[in-house]
């Protein structure tokens, strides 16, 4: 059975990994001893004795690992980055298994896979069949507005809603620099920078992304219905990625996946206007489940 370190596996996203893998059976987990988890010399050594590592740490630390990795040589392992540092970079494979027809065959062969952030998969999934299909033109400009629950946020901002109680929501990246902007472009194909919104709800997990649009703007007469129609053509047959239509109540909330791995997307259109709408749980197929898949793929025979 292959075998897979996690560092990192104290963290939230480690944690959920490692749930998910203690039941699957497909991989042997292997640790270190909490006193060894932050030593260089420990951590090393372990890579060197499994198939694959796991970086559930903050982007700089994700960095110094690769850079322990590849001191390894020939005997490096494959890895599979959680954080932000690595999803646009050069030899590292976008671990979004529904981007293209092409892409678990990619996640598979890869040495290097960088597992998607959770706003990113729910915005490039709706973007890049658009995209693709010459709908959304790749220098429109686009607005995308998104809550998540606050396990999203770090240790900090979970520790301050479980003691407080939290503001019931805020909005945030209000400097218009948030770190999976640079994600989304590469990824949905945009050359435009996105104005994205996020905000924070008083809830520990699930998550909203709304991309509003006026079709008239797009050129080529383009209609809610046809949008919906290329979503639905470009995942059918997906297992964790698919469309539906919306409630009868008209409303969406965002903690009804929690604890999934699914990725529902949703059309709403009237009169020229157009709601693109994406719903997950931030912590499964927005960062543990994401990161499962990609290691199903990466150890598949």
């Amino acid at each position: 059975m292959p075998s897979v370190f996690i560092d990192g596996e104290a963290g939230t996203t480690g944690l959920k990994i490692r749930e998910r893998l203690e039941g699957g059976g497909t991989l042997r987990i292997r640790s270190l001893p909490e006193a060894l988890r932050k030593n260089p010399e420990a951590r090393q050594s372990i890579m060197a004795d499994v198939d694959i590592v796991v970086l559930c740490l903050p982007d700089e630390a994700a960095r110094e690992a690769v850079a322990l990795a590849d001191a390894l040589g020939a005997s490096a392992p494959r890895l599979l980055d959680a954080s932000t540092a690595h999803r646009t970079a050069a030899g590292w494979t976008y671990g979004f298994a529904e981007l293209t027809p092409s892409q678990p065959a990619a996640i598979a062969s890869a040495k290097r896979v960088s597992n998607p952030g959770c706003y990113a998969t729910a915005a490039i999934a709706l973007l890049r069949p658009l995209v693709e299909r010459n709908i959304l033109p790749r220098d429109q400009p686009v607005s995308i507005n998104a809550i998540s629950g606050y396990s999203g946020g770090g240790r900090a901002m979970i520790e301050a809603h479980e003691a407080s109680g939290g503001p019931a929501f805020e909005l945030y990246g209000l400097g218009l620099g948030h770190k999976h902007v640079p994600e989304i472009m590469a990824h949905a194909g945009l050359t435009t920078r996105p104005i994205f919104v996020p905000s924070v709800g008083h809830f520990r997990q699930g998550m909203l992304l709304s991309i509003p649009l006026h079709l008239d703007m797009l050129g080529g007469g383009h209609s809610a219905g046809e949008i919906e129609a290329v979503l639905r053509q470009h995942y059918a047959g997906s297992r964790y990625v698919g469309v539906h239509d919306l409630p009868e109540s008209g409303t969406l909330e965002p903690q009804a996946l929690n604890d999934t791995d699914v990725l529902e997307l949703f059309v709403a259109g009237r009169d020229g206007q157009a709601v693109l709408i994406a719903r997950l749980d931030n912590l499964g197929k927005g960062a543990a489940g994401a990161a499962v898949q990609n290691l199903n793929l990466m150890v598949k025979p």
